[in-house]
């Protein structure tokens, strides 16, 4: 193999024979993890979603790997930086892409949002155990519910393509609740840091800020919802992503603290 074409936290992207390309996971990526992206990304390819055909799953060098259809295009992310004055538009197509994923039942056999969120929390090691009880006690008030929750969705995980924008990376797919997924999205587009090495400045900071507001208000317009449940399922997010070994992890810790508390869009 040649040097990767895409790096990611979990995994490095080459390309492969017969149009595909091979996701080769982290060594510390179980293999369980890997045939369950597998698993979900069937289904999903299956259910007509904007998704590429998943492969055979494969070892190498004590790796697992992933092959997938290759892709043609560049991300949202990446065309978002090379033309900023497109910020709106972006945004607004990302919030129609989740919401079209969300119009859609989940496929039978996938896992649900409740218990990966609980699986995650629990496994959150910075999470004092007090916090960590608030937590899955507040998760448990959450409405559950069976649309299409992809886990993980932001612009660098949208391909813009000729024919159409393609959502990769189905790891954390879910049967879910929306709003559980949308909170996700804008967990990440508040608080997602890069590694320690680097920083961002504080342009990088208030245009990521724009994006996220123009995102919320078009999902919004799409499929209302009430903020204060919004907050709630932030927060529940901020939890679970602690166990992700990722560098924000004193501002998710802080913002989890908040918990003790009637929690509401004015923590933040």
């Amino acid at each position: 193999m040649d040097k990767p074409i895409a790096v990611g936290a979990t995994a490095e992207i080459y390309a492969w024979e017969n149009g595909q390309i091979l996701k080769l996971f982290r060594e510390w990526v179980s293999a369980e993890a890997v045939q369950t992206e597998a698993r979900t990304a069937q289904l999903v390819h299956a259910s007509g979603a904007p998704v590429p055909a998943v492969g055979e799953v494969v070892e190498i060098d004590g790796r697992m790997g992933l092959l997938y259809e290759r892709i043609d295009g560049r991300s949202m992310l990446a065309a978002l930086a090379a033309q900023p004055w497109r910020l709106v538009r972006f945004a607004r197509q990302l919030a129609e892409l989740q919401a079209d994923l969300h119009s859609r039942a989940a496929p039978a056999g996938m896992p649900t949002q409740h218990e990966r969120m609980q699986r995650k929390i629990e496994r959150a090691k910075a999470l004092p155990p007090a916090t960590r009880r608030q937590v899955l006690a507040l998760l448990d008030t959450l409405p559950t519910g069976h649309q299409l929750c992809h886990g993980d969705f932001h612009p660098d995980n949208v391909l813009l393509t000729a024919n159409g924008p393609v959502i990769i990376d189905w790891i954390d797919a879910t049967a879910g609740h929306p709003l559980g997924d949308v909170a996700r999205s804008s967990l990440l587009m508040g608080f997602a840091q890069p590694p320690a090495d680097r920083r961002l400045d504080w342009k990088v900071r208030l245009f990521r800020r724009w994006f996220h507001s123009a995102y919320l208000a078009h999902y919004r317009r799409l499929h209302p919802f009430a903020e204060d449940e919004l907050a709630r399922w932030r927060l529940v997010n901020a939890a679970a992503r602690l166990s992700e070994n990722v560098p924000e992890e004193a501002a998710l810790l802080a913002f989890v603290g908040q918990v003790s508390y009637p929690p509401s869009l004015n923590d933040g």
